[in-house]
């Protein structure tokens, strides 16, 4: 092998071992099989959802041939690919086997958990894998036969590249420039304010927690937060609050935000823009809508279906930020324009597999197969995607120390911060909602239900 071929070979090797081009990769294989499946019909990928027990249902009568069957392929998909991911990457594939298997079987738990009826109403898988994880982590401790298997930035860039198969820029065209108003205008707004009020109000001085929280805030709770976090190296227990928090008022607004809104008369088109602009999470969202009626679910669906499409614009944005602020910080009195590589070595690469995703399917595949088929696609992607999350925060838990984040806490702070965030969004969104949407100065759109 010559000097060239072997120059190829460890550029290779190295592009490899890079986390966030093996999520863009395992993550584009994915998606391949999964269009490929339901495009030809040719065989099943499915991966597992467990059926919702505890009401017409026992734990018992979930389970079936089929059940297994799903079950031991979403393991086999999702295990060869990540166990391969975990060689590229330098790990010992024999541990990383037998602490994924450890990891699994906690999802699996997670999962089952979660689909019981009234946890199912109210929580998100989300909130029941952070918790085992923490449960483990600040009692028993992890043991370290399944440390090699606790990879959260691994497996939360994979999912959100699969995520954003289904972000499609077609939402816009349903919603117009109505939809735009709502989620494009009020978010980044929602964001300045966060980070004013955080600097110069509250005193914090941990920027990355502040921005991370601001886009869990303002844009969709924890998939934002995720990407954020990312771009601007917060760490993990930054990350594991914010998420936290996040989760915690996603439940209490999808719950009381609908009543408040039947309650004061507020139109069902705006109140479902308001839920779909201020509830973090798209499943919550979806939840409270339809509460509302069919108008109401469809206008917060699309409100938070288009804010959604922003995570990867937000990401970008914020690693500008970040690279920008050290430069300063490390060149005072020089030329502080930010050159290119300093922005690409921070910005998350996956997020290139985010955008390239949702392009695709925005403007290829839908064109090539109907939104129907496409939405058939999702369907298998998004409990892939849902698995891969589990095992992302289930691995969020397994890392988090209860001492470390009291000690981050900065007295109820970052608490403060995301509840007057919260209501600055709220307030933003309605406003704009409703000159948008209420017919005194715009044409009321006609939607779709």
């Amino acid at each position: 092998m010559n000097t060239q071929q072997t120059q190829g070979v460890s550029k290779l090797r190295s592009f490899l071992k890079n986390e966030d081009y093996l999520a863009i990769i395992i993550g584009f294989i994915i998606i391949s099989i999964a269009s490929v499946s339901i495009i030809t019909s040719s065989f099943d990928f499915t991966a597992l959802k467990f059926a919702t027990w505890g009401k017409d249902k026992s734990f018992t009568e979930i389970w079936s041939l089929k059940v297994l069957v799903e079950l031991i392929r979403t393991f086999l998909v999702l295990g060869v690919f990540f166990i391969v991911g975990a060689y590229f990457k330098g790990y010992d594939t024999k541990k990383y086997l037998k602490a994924f298997i450890g990891l699994f079987v906690l999802s699996i738990i997670v999962r089952l958990i979660s689909a019981e009826y009234t946890l199912n109403r109210y929580l998100e898988w989300a909130f029941f894998a952070l918790a085992v994880g923490l449960i483990i982590a600040n009692t028993i401790g992890v043991p370290n036969w399944l440390k090699p298997a606790i990879q959260t930035e691994y497996y939360i860039k994979t999912g959100l590249v699969i995520m954003g198969f289904s972000v499609l820029f077609s939402n816009i065209v349903n919603f117009g420039l109505y939809g735009l108003g709502i989620a494009w205008v009020v978010t980044p707004l929602v964001m300045l304010f966060m980070y004013y009020f955080a600097k110069k109000v509250l005193k914090m001085k941990n920027e990355p927690l502040i921005i991370t929280m601001a886009a869990a805030t303002s844009v969709c709770g924890t998939s934002a937060a995720i990407a954020t976090g990312a771009a601007s190296k917060a760490e993990k227990d930054d990350l594991s609050m914010t998420v936290s928090i996040s989760i915690i008022f996603t439940v209490l607004m999808m719950v009381f935000m609908p009543i408040i809104i039947k309650a004061i008369g507020m139109d069902e088109l705006i109140g479902g823009a308001l839920i779909g602009g201020t509830v973090d999470s798209t499943g919550a969202v979806t939840v409270a809508g339809s509460t509302l009626g069919k108008l109401g679910e469809t206008s917060a669906i699309l409100v938070k279906s288009i804010q959604n499409i922003l995570i990867g614009f937000i990401a970008v944005a914020v690693a500008v930020f970040f690279a920008s602020k050290e430069k300063k910080k490390n060149v005072e009195g020089t030329n502080n324009k930010v050159k290119f590589g300093e922005i690409w070595h921070r910005l998350p690469k996956f997020i290139l597999g985010f955008f390239a995703a949702s392009l695709i399917a925005s403007f290829v595949v839908q064109n090539l197969v109907g939104y129907e088929t496409l939405a058939s696609i999702n369907s298998t992607l998004d409990q892939y995607k849902n698995w891969i999350f589990v095992l992302a925060f289930t691995s969020i838990g397994l890392e988090t120390n209860f001492k470390e984040i009291i000690e981050k806490f900065q007295g109820g702070k970052p608490l403060i911060l995301y509840i007057v965030g919260q209501l600055a969004n709220i307030v933003f969104t309605f406003i704009a909602a409703w000159a948008l949407l209420s017919g005194v100065i715009f044409e009321i759109p006609t939607l779709k239900i």
